[in-house]
């Protein structure tokens, strides 16, 4: 399989309410050559969940869970799983 042309790295913490529809609307973008990485930081609600979910229904979505470190090691967490040219 190919890579794709972008990641969207998408970093999450307790955010259950809003995860879904920020998922949604990448994915309702008309260009389609992208992978989603979402990276749950420890969340304590039912955000992974949701995440899982959307994976499960749509193969170009990834979810990471890791403990707690802070926005700027949950981006570079993504980062380092990204396949994306951009």
């Amino acid at each position: 399989m190919q890579n794709p042309a972008i990641s969207v790295i998408i970093p999450v913490y307790n955010q259950e309410k809003y995860i879904g529809k920020c998922i949604r609307s990448v994915l309702g973008q008309s260009f389609q050559d992208f992978e989603i990485i979402v990276v749950n930081d420890g969340s304590h609600d039912g955000t992974l969940d949701v995440c899982r979910k959307y994976s499960e229904k749509d193969h170009r979505i990834s979810v990471i869970d890791k403990p707690y470190g802070g926005l700027a090691q949950a981006r570079k967490d993504g980062f380092l799983l990204s396949k994306g040219v951009y």
